[in-house]
């Protein structure tokens, strides 16, 4: 190409240059004018430019953000479009000024040198450049002035630095011609104009930068920027390009440990409510499809920033090359010397511009994945809030695998004479349906919803910020191959067959990864489900002494776990050897086959290729890793699109759905202001797995209200419905719901609230939630609800009634009134203030159900369904409850609905009646009609018992508080000092502990002596083995280039140059978590003499020893490598075997007061995420710190050796590099650790809200709890973010002090290394090393404080305060003990004393009685009596301070706890089931037969003798029944046991193999209580201690309870912490406590006659005085003692 008649490259013509420095500019210009321009294009091309158009369009900006968020605040409706938002950009007029005077006396100039040029000269073309670049500069005078901006101008920008790059090349090519040929300098006015143009750029430049990128709105305070909002949209273009605005955060956080409070919060554009908002409102078929609509323009310019990272790169090694040929001379011009100077700038210019497009693409790459993260974080939030509750449904799985198992021998038998070819169908059947096992299904339970959010979605993100290591990777491999073809033609490809050879391998690894991913994931699910249920009962457990037991389970889950973990593990050294050995291969293939040709393989060309080979490998090696990575990602990716796509509840359920209201919408559908049923029909939500129903396949009936049945298949199996329902609750009224237990009354609220399957062709739901809409009493269109089991949230008393709503003083203590909380928040020391604990543990079940009943009444809601308060609460407490809040102001004139036994009591207020019974509605009518009628005496009768049954239940229930009022005085130690002072409310919950500082030495020390010593030192010894082997290297190809006769003067150019902005530690991978490969890629291998001294044969002639000895130690090399990454393996999972251990024993048997205290989302988060990065990465972080560290040595040593002078620049670089990475390690340490604590809250509450879910959505809450999410998410990704911020202000820094270390290496190489390129070469190349390996070093060890830090919070858990010892091993108790042989003495208190905490009072104060074996002793008290403390010390949940207490003989202290709780059997108020059969719920360690589960079952009612003896005989007859049989309802009626249960046996099974879901929730409340009654009578100990716990079952059955209580415990001491009098009147001693004193202990008849007694005084108040008096008398009589 020809231009002013001279080469077009020929920079040395004067006017070449001209003609660059003038047409850069220009094109700039032409390319501003175009995208102005709006072409008519043809339809053909218009759709695609448009898609294309799209892709590159903004997804959120900031400003969009901000209207997004205030639009979302005010609730504004979608008819009023989204909210303005004002942004005021003054211009400052100097800058205007500045600009257009630059620009036109420019103009000026070079119009006035292009006219001189043509009159003088008449060389047209020469002055055409002047006004081409005249004519860019009147553009930068018409722009400011016409379109003045705020923000940078980037068209000027362009311009300017176009001009700038051709001002450059003008005066830098006169100057070089003159120095370098003498040729003579332009004139001095020239040269002046040429300067004066440089300083006017660059002042100009430095204006432009100067310029922020960003103007804050009127939303934003501007005195805010760079405190709690972020600099980062608002800094200078400066400040961006250099990362300048991450630097104060360094600053501080290098200084003094950062706070929350330090770090400033996420820009909106990244916040999660507007990315939400946004996202949510993308309409796109795929969760795909959504992602890539929200993120293109982000991933588009990674991939084509990336692309330019890579080609600058590259230029590395281009420049490098001319740097080494040009000093390579024996004869050095001072041309050959300025053309080096040149290449060296150039190659400076190149690596700063790499470091920028790095820095670029690596923050694109990461907004992206910050954005994907949020916005599936807040996507499955927001799908929990909107999805069916799937809370009760049983694990088809394990159900249908019980169900394979008793089919299993029928199969066995039967294949033995199936055909060949059906055995072969039926083999291919069985492979088909194990890959599909662990594919993703619907009906996600808490565990898995909890794991998606926290694993799969951080996956995708992390997946997505290193994305361009794919991008990247092709184009290194193209850019190497041109290369090699160059070197040694089609040869170079040679090896590449061993690419297609290994392909088949490789995708049979890559299938087999995913397949081992499903089943990891599987598994941890698996395990985080075992795990959660644990924790959630770890109190029950206690109880039962069964730890041990549920240690072995989850160990099982963890064992399943870690055998995947391991296939996973060699799977990924299956490709770890393949990569390995491939680039290997390839090299010496390649060198072999050029060889044989004939070629001769000289020493520059075999340097050049070895170089471009190892320079190949990274990209190689990462390609089929990031291809498994994306095909995990899929994995994690279809998990979330499965659970999405779940099915919802309806608009008229879910205020999400229906999104905002216009209050004016609903004005004329009367119809829907009414509540209630229509002909309608219900059934429990289940999950529809479509495909894997069969024709004998059911599916699991869930039922929180009925029995749910066993999996059995045959007709035997019905499920619980509502049928045919219809009712209209009468609006301002009270609805009565009654009927007996399990008929259904739960689920007609249910139906009501929408919460339940609607049957196909069944009716509707009248109900319509409006909050706009106020009636006259000023109630909105809302529903209030309060749930059997309430639901509390770990707030504040006060916080949980309020739910969100404005306080209003006056209505807030009307409502504590009204709900009988006043004398509870009397006597709790910080009132209303007091925290909740998890599921309300600080409070007693009747303070639980009555905070619950307060927090729906004071909601000014028109609807409120009220589920069963009165039944855990006293006739006392009832009754106001009635008089005050049913009857009372705060319920008037609002449409209440009352589920409830206590008819008798409520009737005089109610309006209207619905009785209940087998899930239809029985009887329905105003109360007066059915007065009238006669039918209400029936009901009367039914439900009449229930008030005496219920009557004490509140006295009950507070007494369970009471151990916890007291023991919440423990965490008040500080106030107790402190009484003088207001004291805050103390928090039940503690802040979660964060570690300062750096990682200690004991944590390091905890992990390897964790896994193993050994395995270190092995792998020690392999690194040192490593280095050797790459010396080992060098010094043999230095061999073998002696060994040629004449050596060929070319150098070794392609020094396997790897910049290190490709981050290795980014790649979110398992496998690649091995080593890290890149880091010995950096040497070059110059020519000198001596190895060994040892004679070797000539190259030339036997080319193949010298490549064979190379493929020697390129194998050796692997191998090491290989065995690094085993010996890792093997003590990573030793390591994280002990060490889950460990955590899982300590957490088990800590004490009551930590489970208590710890959310358990803080315990999951140890469990779950921090095991994990124990799981995966530390174990690598770790190897890789002493990979680089080794690295770091080797080059320091190198560069000493073989270039002193380099040490003085190296001294004041290392000094900058010391200087930013403390910064960065002590300000990234922080961030990673409150990032850590900052994301346990997101899933305690998102647990929390998962079992809350019926009453958040009856309240209409779901807005405020998915702003709530987004607050805590964006409380966790700021850290994140953050974080990586500072990594990325690190990389710049760390990659511009690389680059000035080799601009200063070359400029001293050239100065002073004349013909002497091969030391020369090592000199730069180890000047790269050492930079590289200073970053990587800092970088690694950051990762691996951040990975440490997981196992300082594990190791913090390890050291929490344990329980005695479970078993003593010395003090065994022997196998009798305690025994129930006549013994007056079975438990003796002596002198018993029992504080919380040393220095606080006495909870139980010198206490003595004793017990005799077989009697009956009731423990009664008031509230704060120490009752349940005194219960407790007897299960040594508390020792005494003084005094003992001896059982049989025995001081319990000496005796371990799984000893003495193991003989003991308590039985909590609160029943407690897990996932499993029933079967397993009774007896966990098979201890007994069939026949006797089904015996304890049959005592406690849950079966009838029928269905017992059916089931016995079924049993005996065959010892797998492929279903049980059904009971015959003739057996029923004529069954002695007529309890209410036995109704229901006709339509429901319950056999030992019955499924029951987690908690037990497909269980009513009445029928868990009946299991763990069962539970108990089968353990059969000669102690039981009981809190009366029967409050939620009918009359009936609580009668036969406590008949089986007294029939069947009569060899047992029977102690009861009694809550009704009329259960405990008939016992032989009632012991009365008061302050923690006994102060009366003697049987119920001779304690009424005390005229002032305590308990003669509880009797009086109770109102049935004279019945008690009378059983205590025939008690009295019966055992003659009258």
């Amino acid at each position: 190409m020809k231009l002013c008649a001279a080469d077009a490259f020929d920079l040395g013509d004067a006017c070449v240059r001209g003609s660059w420095a003038s047409a850069a500019p220009a094109v700039v210009l032409l390319i501003i004018f175009a995208s102005q321009i709006h072409y008519p294009l043809p339809k053909v091309i218009r759709r695609p430019v448009d898609i294309l158009r799209a892709q590159f369009g903004q997804y959120l900006t900031l400003h969009d953000a901000e209207a997004l968020l205030a639009t979302d605040e005010k609730r504004v409706s979608e008819a009023d479009g989204v909210a303005e938002v004002e942004v005021v950009a003054a211009v400052p007029l100097w800058r205007t000024f500045v600009f257009a005077i630059v620009g036109l006396v420019q103009a000026l100039a070079w119009l006035s040198s292009g006219a001189f040029v043509l009159i003088t000269t008449h060389a047209i073309w020469e002055g055409v450049q002047q006004f081409l670049v005249a004519a860019t500069w009147l553009y930068t005078v018409v722009r400011p002035i016409s379109h003045p901006t705020a923000t940078p101008p980037f068209d000027m920008l362009a311009i300017y630095v176009a001009n700038l790059g051709g001002g450059i090349l003008q005066l830098g090519g006169y100057l070089f011609q003159h120095t370098a040929y003498g040729a003579p300098l332009p004139s001095t006015l020239s040269l002046v104009g040429f300067w004066l143009n440089l300083v006017l750029l660059v002042g100009l430049l430095v204006v432009v930068c100067a310029m922020p990128l960003g103007i804050p709105s009127n939303l934003v305070k501007k005195s805010e920027i760079g405190k709690s909002v972020s600099p980062e949209d608002y800094t200078s273009l400066w400040g961006w390009v250099t990362f300048r605005w991450v630097y104060p955060l360094v600053l501080r956080g290098r200084d003094t440990t950062l706070n929350e409070g330090d770090v400033w919060n996420l820009s909106p554009s990244i916040s999660s409510r507007p990315i939400f908002l946004k996202f949510s409102s993308l309409k796109s078929t795929t969760l795909f499809r959504r992602l890539w609509a929200a993120n293109s323009f982000d991933i588009i310019m990674d991939f084509l920033l990336t692309l330019l990272s890579v080609m600058f790169n590259y230029a590395g090694p281009f420049f490098l090359k001319r740097i080494l040929d040009a000093v390579d001379t024996d004869n050095e011009t001072e041309k050959d010397k300025g053309k080096a100077y040149i290449y060296a700038s150039l190659m400076f210019l190149c690596s700063v511009a790499k470091a920028q497009c790095d820095v670029q693409h690596l923050w694109l790459g990461r907004r992206a994945s910050t954005r994907i993260r949020s916005e599936l974080m807040a996507s499955i939030y927001d799908k929990a809030l909107k999805r069916l509750d799937f809370s009760g449904v049983i694990d088809k799985e394990k159900a249908k695998a019980a169900a394979e198992k008793k089919a299993g021998h029928a199969a066995e038998a039967s294949s033995a004479t199936l055909s060949k070819a059906e055995q072969k169908a039926k083999a291919k059947a069985e492979k088909s349906k194990k890959e599909k096992a662990d594919d993703p299904k619907p009906g996600a339970d808490t565990g898995k919803i909890v794991n998606l959010m926290a694993g799969d979605a951080n996956r995708i993100g992390m997946q997505i910020s290193g994305f361009y290591f794919l991008y990247g990777a092709p184009m290194e491999i193209i850019i190497g191959s041109v290369f090699l073809y160059q070197l040694l033609g089609l040869s170079a490809f040679a090896g590449f067959v061993i690419l297609l050879l290994g392909w088949p391998l490789n995708s049979f690894l890559t299938k087999r990864s995913i397949r081992i991913q499903k089943g990891v994931l599987k598994a941890r699910d698996e395990r985080m489900g075992v795990l959660t249920e644990l924790i959630g009962a770890i109190k029950f457990i206690k109880f039962f002494a069964w730890e041990t037991r549920w240690i072995d389970r989850a160990m099982g889950a963890r064992a399943n776990e870690l055998k995947w973990m391991i296939k996973a593990r060699m799977n990924g050294i299956g490709f770890y050897v393949l990569w390995l050995a491939g680039p290997i291969f390839i090299s010496v293939i390649s060198f072999c086959t050029y060889v044989m040709l004939g070629n001769q393989l000289t020493i520059g060309k075999a340097f050049t290729a070895i170089s471009l080979f190892a320079m190949i490998r990274q990209p190689l090696n990462v390609i089929p890793n990031f291809i498994v990575q994306i095909l995990q990602t899929r994995v994690s990716l279809n998990r979330i699109a499965v659970y999405l796509d779940e099915p919802e509840v309806t608009e008229q359920v879910s205020t999400l759905k229906k999104g905002v209201i216009n209050p004016h919408s609903l004005a004329g559908e009367e119809e829907d202001s009414q509540l209630g049923l229509e002909n309608a029909s219900f059934k429990w939500n289940e999950v529809d797995e479509g495909e894997d129903k069969d024709k004998d396949g059911k599916k699991p009936a869930s039922d929180a209200d009925s029995i749910t049945t066993a999996e059995t298949i045959g007709p035997a199996d019905h499920k619980f419905e509502l049928k045919d329902i219809s009712v209209v609750f009468p609006e301002g009224e009270l609805t009565l719901v009654t009927g007996p237990t399990a008929s259904g009354k739960t689920a007609l609220l249910m139906a009501v609230l929408g919460e339940m399957t609607a049957l196909p062709g069944s009716g509707r739901i009248i109900m319509a939630k409006n909050p706009s809409k106020i009636d006259r009493w000023g109630n909105a269109h809302t529903i209030s609800y309060a749930a059997q089991s309430p639901w509390l949230r770990h707030q504040s008393i006060k916080d949980n009634i309020l739910f969100g709503y404005p306080y209003d003083e006056e209505r807030y203590n009307a409502v504590i009134d009204c709900c009988a909380l006043g004398p509870d928040l009397d006597m709790l020391e910080d009132g209303d203030a007091t925290e909740i604990g998890e599921k309300g543990v600080s409070l007693s079940g009747g303070q639980k159900a009555r905070v619950a009943l307060a927090r729906a009444v004071y909601a000014k809601s028109k609807y409120v369904l009220l589920d069963d308060p009165l039944s855990a609460v006293d006739s006392h407490t009832s009754r106001v409850l009635y008089e005050k809040c049913l009857r009372g102001p705060i319920l008037a004139n609002r449409t209440v609905v009352l589920v409830t036994h206590h008819v008798e009591l409520v009737l005089p207020g109610a309006h209207y009646l619905v009785r209940m019974l087998d899930g239809r509605i029985d009887t329905q009518g105003p109360v007066k009609e059915l007065r009238a009628q006669g039918v209400l005496d029936d009901i009367k009768h039914d439900a009449a018992v229930e008030v005496e049954k219920e009557e004490a239940a509140v006295a009950a229930e507070e007494a369970v508080g009471e151990a916890e009022a007291v023991a919440a005085a423990v965490e008040g130690e500080e106030a107790a000092k402190d009484a003088a002072e207001k004291k805050k409310p103390r928090k039940l919950v503690k802040d979660e502990h964060r570690e300062v500082g750096g990682v200690k030495w004991r944590i390091y020390k905890r992990y390897l002596k964790a896994s193993s010593y050994y395995t270190w030192a092995f792998l020690a010894f392999m690194v040192l083995c490593s280095q050797l082997l790459s010396v080992g290297e060098k010094l043999w190809i230095k061999t073998w280039g002696e060994a040629y006769k004449e050596p060929a003067n070319e150098t070794s150019v392609f020094g396997g140059y790897r910049a290190f902005g490709l981050v290795d530690y980014e790649i979110p991978m398992d496998v690649s978590h091995f080593s890290h490969a890149g880091m010995a890629t950096y040497e070059l291998h110059p020519t000198t003499s001596g190895f060994f001294d040892h004679q070797w044969p000539n190259a030339s002639e036997h080319p193949l020893f010298y490549v064979g000895v190379y493929a020697a130690i390129g194998f050796s090399s692997a191998l090491v490598t290989i065995l690094s990454a085993v010996a890792q393996i093997t003590g990573a999972l030793r390591a994280s075997r002990l060490l889950f251990k460990s955590l899982l024993v300590t957490v088990v048997r800590a004490t009551f007061r930590f489970h208590d205290t710890t959310p358990q989302g803080r315990m999951l988060n140890r469990f779950g995420k921090d095991i994990e990065t124990i799981d995966t990465s530390l174990s690598s972080s770790l190897q890789q710190v002493n990979s680089s560290l080794a690295g770091f040595a080797a080059a320091i040593i190198t560069v000493t050796v073989v270039f002193p002078a380099f040490l003085f620049p190296a001294s004041i670089i290392g000094y900058f590099y010391y200087i930013y990475a403390i910064g960065y390690l002590n300000t990234g340490r922080d961030l990673r650790r409150m990032e850590s604590n900052s994301r346990s809250p997101i899933f305690s509450d998102f647990g929390e809200l998962l079992q809350g879910i019926v009453t958040v959505r009856a309240f209409a809450a779901e807005k405020r709890f998915l702003d709530n999410l987004h607050t805590r998410i964006d409380n966790t990704t700021k850290m994140w973010y953050t974080f990586w911020m500072t990594n990325r202000w690190l990389l710049l820094n760390f990659d511009f002090l690389g680059s000035l270390a080799v601009l200063f290496t070359s400029l001293f190489s050239i100065h002073f290394l004349v013909n002497n390129a091969g030391l020369a070469g090592l000199a730069i190349t180890s000047a790269l090393n050492f930079t590289s390996s200073v970053y990587w070093a800092c970088r690694f060890w950051t990762g691996l404080e951040l990975d440490l830090n997981s196992v300082e919070r594990v190791v913090e858990y390890l050291e929490l305060p344990q329980e005695p010892p479970a078993v003593i091993e010395s003090s065994r108790p022997p196998a009798y003990w305690p025994s129930s042989a006549a013994n007056d003495s079975l438990i003796v208190a002596e002198n018993l004393t029992v504080k919380y905490a040393p220095d606080l009072p006495a909870v139980i104060q010198g206490v003595s009685f004793s017990l005799k074996a077989g009697e009956r002793v009731g423990l009664l008290g008031r509230t704060g009596s120490g009752k349940s403390t005194l219960a407790m010390s007897i299960l040594r949940f508390t020792d005494p301070s003084s005094g003992r207490i001896l059982i049989d003989g025995i001081d319990i202290t000496t005796v371990g706890v799984e000893d003495l709780r193991g003989r003991l059997t308590f039985i909590p108020q609160d029943a407690t089931l897990f996932s499993g059969t029933l079967r397993e719920n009774l007896d966990p360690f098979n201890e007994h037969d069939d026949a006797t589960c089904l015996d304890v079952l049959q005592r406690v009612q849950m079966i009838s003798r029928s269905s017992h003896a059916s089931q016995a005989t079924s049993t005996a007859a065959s010892p797998d029944p492929s279903r049980p049989a059904s009971p015959s309802p003739a057996d029923t009626t004529e069954s002695v046991i007529s309890a209410a249960l036995t109704e229901v046996d006709s339509k429901t099974v319950v056999t030992l193999d019955t499924q029951v879901s987690a908690g037990g929730t497909n269980f009513s409340q009445g029928q868990r209580q009946l299991i763990a009654m069962a539970r108990a009578l089968l353990r059969r100990s000669a102690i039981v201690v009981l809190d009366e716990a029967t409050s939620s079952v009918d009359f009936k059955t609580d009668a036969k309870i406590q008949t089986t209580i007294r029939e069947e415990f009569t060899d047992s001491l029977l102690l009861t912490i009694a809550h009704r009098l009329k259960t405990v009147i008939d016992y032989d001693r009632l012991l009365v406590l008061d302050k923690g004193q006994v102060v009366e202990f003697d049987t119920p008849h001779n304690l009424l006659q005390k005229d002032d007694g305590i308990f003669r005084g509880m009797c009086l108040k109770s109102g049935y005085f004279g019945d008690l008096e009378g059983a205590a008398r025939a008690k009295a009589e019966k055992d003659g003692l009258l």
